[in-house]
Parts: structure tokens; C-alpha cells; sequence
């Protein structure tokens, strides 16, 4: 039931949605703070609001998608996404600043990956598992082609502007949102014959303990990797120029890291279709702290660093599709998306405090504390997603594994 031409669209609408909403903040955060005469902690606690809204509206959205489709949410999410652009573009006052980055939490919410896998779970049930890694390659390219679109248009005709063309590239998705089909899968109509707010407290309560502890673990994993991921994305280069590299090596270090990401990405679509979604999981959990033991050598051996961040995207790269399959695995893809929702609010919320609290570790213990810091989480996520797999074992050797009962 899930088309090419719905994948093209979909992919294409991750892309230009994460490149105008997501990584805004890398393109035009500081440029926002000078227009206005702000610090810069102003602007990035207005992303770091988007980030609860995220948490706050992600069970809803959820539910919604079950209910209706990905058609009527992804659509009006891109409409938010140019409504929060625009309001930051004029927004000279720092309330409406705020406003603008709720806007767009709502937006980014009901457009980015975590929706539109709800979407493609909904029509395609779990033959949508290909799907999710396709949308994944085109979304892993937003900032190499927003950050230097933006940077472009900014210098030309200044922030402002600037804004108000990302604006304009977020309508661009309407109509791409608009053709996806309500269609619903087969199975998921049968077993979602009472769609209500009473029907889901119930079907909550009725859920199996071995299947409440897969969703519990499968929580961990992602909120773990939540908090590791949102402060490598604010301090990565800090923390490798900290260690010894000059700015000019960290910054061609970290660039590594969206190769890896989409090079993994892609693997896993060519060659992982029999590998369940668990021992991928437990694979690439394996292999993020290891690889954040090869930052210690940075300063000593280029290698070192360059290895570190390509691993880093690949290990993320393939747990970004993880994160949309092990659900199909755990519930089916019946109430696929209020499940990912409720399970999904501890990582919005945490990710959006990880930027600040990994600026504190690294002020008291310095970039290697931060290091040691993100091994140990890490750790942690490896256990969970090792128990998990364990749970999911009996199943792990069909190539289409039928959700526990």
C-alpha cells in the first residue's frame, strides 16, 4: 500500500521540514540574538521550548495520526511551519520570539521523523519498515542543503528575509503532505475497531507486562540516545577543539558524522532487510560507546577523531530507523502512533535540558568529563537495548515477527 511516489514525497518533506524547522537554530540562532540585540541564551531557550512543546503535544499527535491519518497532521504541521518562521522573522519583542519557536515545537511535532513513521506504520503496517529507512536518506540531507541555502540567502538579503523564504520552502511540503492516501492496513483495522480516549485507557491497562516492559525499554534506549545525540549537536567541535584539535580539524571531524549517518542509512536499506530491528538496536548500541573511546586519541591521532564521529553517525544513522521499526515489532503498527507518543515524552523533555547540562559537565570537568559522561549513558542504553533484545529473541529469527501477545 505504500507507494514510490509516497516515499519520494514523504522524503522530500522530511527534508525540506527538518532543514526549515530542526536545524534553524544551527543556521540563524546567533545572526537572531545580533538582529536583535539579544543574548544568545534567549534564542536557544526558544528552541529548547519548541523541544516541550514537542513533549507536551507528542502523545496527542500520536493518537490523532491513528485515528485520521498522517494527511490532516503533517499537512497542518507544515502551515505551523511557516506561520513559526514568519513569526520569527518580525518578531522584535522577545514574547513573540517564544511564541514563534512553539509554533514551530507544534510543527516539527506533527512533520518530522516520528510522525510521519506513525503515518507510514498506519497504511503500511509492518511491510512500512523499508519505507522508514528510504524517508530517513533524504531527511539525513536537510542541513547539507539548508545550512548553505540559508547562509546564502541570509548574506544576500539578511535575517529577516532569510526567514521568510524558509517560510516559503515549508509550504512547499503542503501539497507533498497532502497526497498521502488515508488508507489504513489491514490488521490495523481490525484491531482498532474503537477509536476512543476510553478505548485507549483501556487497551492501556490490558497491555501485556512482557509488552509494557518492551515499551518501557525501548523508552530508555531513545531517551538515552535523546540526551547523548542533543549535546553532541551543541558541543561536538567544542568539545574535540577542547581535547587538542584546532578548530579547523574539529570542524572537518565533525563533518564525518552526517557521512557516516547517511552511509549507514542507506546499508540498512540495501542489506538489513532480514536483521530484526532488535539486533540492529543492540549492534549499533554496542558501538557508540566504544567509538566515544576513540575521542581520548583525537588530539594525538586525526584518525582517531575522524573515526570517532563517522562511527558515531553510522551507529545514529541506523538507530534513527530502529527508533520508527522496534514499535512494529513490540505493538504492530495497531495504535502505532499513541503508543510512540506516550513513550516518546521523556526524550523530548530530556533532550531539550541536554545542551545546558552538558555546557555545566563541561565546565566543571572538562571535555573529557563530558566524554566520560556520554560513555556512561551510552552504557546504559547498551543494557537496555541487550535486555530488550533478549525479551525479543523468540521472535528475532522471523523475517516478519507478529507483536507480543
Amino acid at each position: 500500500m505504500i507507494s514510490r511516489a509516497l516515499v519520494i514525497k514523504l522524503g522530500l518533506g522530511q527534508l525540506i521540514s527538518w532543514g526549515t524547522a530542526y536545524y534553524l537554530i544551527g543556521n540563524f540562532g546567533t545572526l537572531i540574538a545580533r538582529h536583535h540585540g539579544w543574548s544568545d541564551s534567549v534564542v536557544y531557550a526558544g528552541f529548547s521550548l519548541s523541544l516541550l512543546t514537542m513533549a507536551v503535544i507528542s502523545p496527542f499527535c500520536g493518537r490523532m495520526i491513528d485515528r485520521h491519518g498522517g494527511r490532516i497532521i503533517m499537512t497542518l504541521g507544515s502551515c505551523l511551519n511557516a506561520l513559526g518562521c514568519l513569526i520569527l522573522a518580525f518578531a522584535d519583542h522577545q514574547i513573540l520570539h517564544f511564541i514563534g519557536w512553539v509554533v514551530l515545537g507544534l510543527a516539527m511535532r506533527a512533520t518530522l521523523y516520528d510522525a510521519a513513521f506513525a503515518t507510514l506504520a498506519r497504511i503500511g503496517g509492518r511491510d512500512a519498515r523499508r519505507a522508514m529507512g528510504q524517508i530517513t536518506l533524504f531527511g539525513g540531507l536537510a542541513s547539507t542543503v539548508f545550512w548553505p541555502l540559508g547562509h546564502l540567502i541570509q548574506s544576500e538579503f539578511g535575517i529577516s528575509i532569510a526567514l521568510v523564504a524558509y517560510a516559503g520552502f515549508a509550504l512547499l511540503t503542503v501539497p507533498m503532505y497532502a497526497a498521502i492516501p488515508d488508507a489504513r492496513h489491514g490488521e490495523a483495522l481490525r484491531n482498532s475497531t474503537r477509536p476512543t480516549d476510553d478505548a485507549d485507557k483501556e487497551n492501556d491497562q490490558g497491555l501485556p507486562t512482557h509488552q509494557r516492559l518492551c515499551g518501557f525499554l525501548y523508552a530508555v534506549i531513545v531517551t538515552l540516545l535523546n540526551v547523548v545525540n542533543a549535546a553532541m549537536s551543541a558541543h561536538m567541535i567544542a568539545i574535540l577543539i577542547g581535547l587538542g584539535l584546532t578548530t579547523a580539524a574539529a570542524i572537518h571531524a565533525a563533518s564525518l558524522r552526517g557521512i557516516g549517518q547517511s552511509a549507514a542509512r542507506a546499508a540498512e536499506i540495501l542489506f538489513g532487510k532480514r536483521i530484526p530491528p532488535a539486533s540492529l538496536t543492540l549492534f549499533a548500541t554496542a558501538v557508540l560507546p566504544l567509538c566515544f573511546v576513540l575521542a581520548f586519541w583525537g588530539d594525538q591521532f586525526a584518525i582517531a577523531a575522524m573515526t570517532f564521529t563517522l562511527l558515531y553517525g553510522a551507529a545514529n544513522g541506523v538507530l534513527t530507523i530502529t527508533r520508527g521499526t522496534l514499535p512494529l515489532m513490540i505493538f504492530g503498527n495497531a495504535r502505532y502512533g499513541h503508543q510512540v507518543g506516550r513513550l516518546l515524552v521523556p526524550g523530548f523533555i530530556l533532550s531539550a535540558l541536554a545542551p545546558s547540562l552538558y555546557e555545566r559537565a563541561i565546565t566543571h570537568w572538562g571535555p573529557t568529563g563530558a566524554l566520560w559522561l556520554s560513555i556512561g549513558l551510552l552504557a546504559c542504553a547498551f543494557a537496555a537495548a541487550m535486555w530488550l533484545y533478549l525479551l525479543l529473541r523468540p521472535q528475532s529469527s522471523e523475517t516478519h515477527p507478529a507483536p507480543i501477545a
